[in-house]
This record gives structure tokens, sequence and C-alpha cells, in this order.
């Protein structure tokens, strides 16, 4: 098919910033076509098929993987190879992340709310469990030890899932994450538009204004957020392994228990990435807070100001 015949599993691991590209073309057309199809489902319709689109490269990299956990080589060795499978994941996910983001700003208010309908009100439902977490029933807040330990425990959860899906689909968990891509692009998409309406009403249209909305707007969610996606993707690899050695008949073999020690390991890995972003989205992401003090320090590098 043309989608999958764009690039192979060795060009994804050696020019891995190519899979933005793949990612931005993948997301670009599950969207319109979802829209022009199935608009009353499109924001569920356009996960589907990006999906789709990107599931025959996910797999192709995860069997590549499972077949290098069948050499006799360092586990260490193994884990470098890894490394360069999950950058190419990990830019997938930036790749749709950035062109969810870029037609959630650009597209009329018509097309974004059915296109980021089901995506707006998981934001609004996150948004609430995040103030429910961060006060308690009295109305005080929280201590951070607390907000840490639901976020960790919250973010284990969708882990599991990673595997789940990874382990009875193959490259199943690429539908996890596509959808974690549509709730991150459509949260930044909806940051940088109100930051630059506000800007605007100041300052007017420059390359400030723009500079400062999108700048600010990745950074609060990409801080915390690409550690933990790539503790994800790190688990569905872990489970794709397992997953493909199964349906090839290599687990009565020896090489089998291999495979499920890199698997094991990938998930030590997983989990320690995963506490290392909650331990970031806990304390550093709240220490940056995108104010009217920010925006007048950034502001000021093009002369304007916020009164």
């Amino acid at each position: 098919m043309v989608l999958e015949s764009i690039i192979s599993p060795e060009n994804a691991e050696n020019k891995p910033a190519l899979m933005i590209f793949i990612g931005f073309l993948y997301t670009t057309l599950a969207m319109f076509i979802s829209y022009y199809i199935f608009e009353a489902y499109s924001s569920i319709f356009m996960i589907f098929l990006a999906t789709i689109a990107a599931t025959p490269i996910v797999y192709r990299l995860m069997k590549s993987e499972e077949e290098k956990d069948l050499t006799d080589v360092e586990e260490k060795t193994l884990l470098k190879e890894h490394s360069k499978a999950l950058k190419a994941f990990i830019y997938l996910f930036i790749g749709a992340t950035l062109c969810f983001s870029f037609w959630y700003v650009v597209l009329s208010p018509n097309m974004v709310n059915s296109l980021f309908h089901s995506q707006s009100a998981t934001i609004s439902s996150i948004n609430g469990r995040i103030v429910d977490v961060s006060r308690d029933i009295t109305g005080n807040a929280t201590s951070p030890v607390s907000a840490f330990s639901t976020i960790f425990f919250n973010n284990i959860k969708v882990l599991l899932f990673c595997i789940l899906f990874s382990f009875m689909y193959g490259a199943g968990a690429i539908f996890i994450l596509m959808w974690n891509a549509s709730i991150v692009g459509a949260a930044i998409g909806s940051f940088i538009k109100s930051s630059l309406a506000a800007l605007i009403h100041t300052c007017g249209v420059n390359v400030g204004t723009t500079f400062c909305a999108v700048s600010s707007g990745i950074l609060r969610y990409t801080i915390h957020g690409i550690p933990e996606i790539l503790s994800y993707f790190v688990a569905a690899l872990a489970g794709g392994i397992i997953s493909i050695a199964v349906i090839n008949h290599e687990f009565d073999s020896r090489k089998f228990e291999h495979i499920l020690l890199d698997s094991a390991d990938l998930l030590m890995l997983a989990i320690g990435i995963l506490f290392v972003a909650a331990l970031l989205e806990v304390f550093v992401t709240p220490a940056l807070s995108f104010d009217k003090a920010v925006y007048h320090s950034c502001l000021g590098l093009f002369s304007c100001g916020l009164a």
C-alpha cells in the first residue's frame, strides 16, 4: 500500500527525524478524510485512520527489534539498539502532536469543534480531576507527595494498557498513543489560541506574540509529556516483542528466555522514566507559570510588554 511504503524500518531508525513528517502526514490525511466522510464522529475516526496508517511501520519496527533479541548479544547492546526504534516512535508521536496542534489553531471553529469534540471533553474531565487532586475534601491544598502518587499510579494504569494492547494486537498500543497525541495536541492548540488572542489584543500581530504563545504552549505540556510518552512507547515495545515471539512459536526455545529478560528490562526502564515524568509534572511544570510576568519578559525581546 502507498502509505506504508513511504518509509522502511531501516530509514526510520537511521533517520528518525523523518518520522516527524510521517506522523504529520498520516494525521493530516486522517483528520480531513474523517471530517469529510464521518463528520459527526470525526474526533474518533481520525484516531482510527491515523492508527491504521501508522500500524505497519510500527509493527515492522517491533518485529525488527524482536529479531535482534534472537541474536546472542549483551543486554546493554540490545537496549542501545532498541533506543533507535524508540527514537523513531517518539518522533512519530511528536509529528502527530504537532499536526493536531497546528490544525487546531488554523482551522475554522466549526471544524475544530467537530474534529476535537471528544478530545475537548476529555481535557475538561482531566482538568476537573486535577482540581480534585490538588485539594482535599476540606478544600485545602494537598501535599505534592499526594499529588505525585495519584498522577504516578494513574499513569501506571495507562502503561499497563499499552503493554496489554501491544501484546494482544501487536502494534495495538499505537491507538492509545495516537489518542494521547490528539489530546496533547488539542490542549497545546487551545492554549496557543487563547494566548494569541490575549497577546494580540495587547500588542497586535507580530513575531513576538506568535513566538511567545507557541513556545509557552509547547513547553507547558512537553516538559513532562515527552518522557511520559517515551515510557509508554518503551512498555509498548516490550509487549510487542513478546507478542511477536509468541506468534512465531518461540516461547518453547531458550531464546525466549532472552526475550523475556529483555522485555523485563524494558518494563523496568519504562516505570523508571514514568517516575521521572511524574516528578516533572508535579514539581517542575507548575513552577513554570505562564502568566503576565512571563509574557512581559518574553515580549520585552520584541519591544512589547503587557500592562
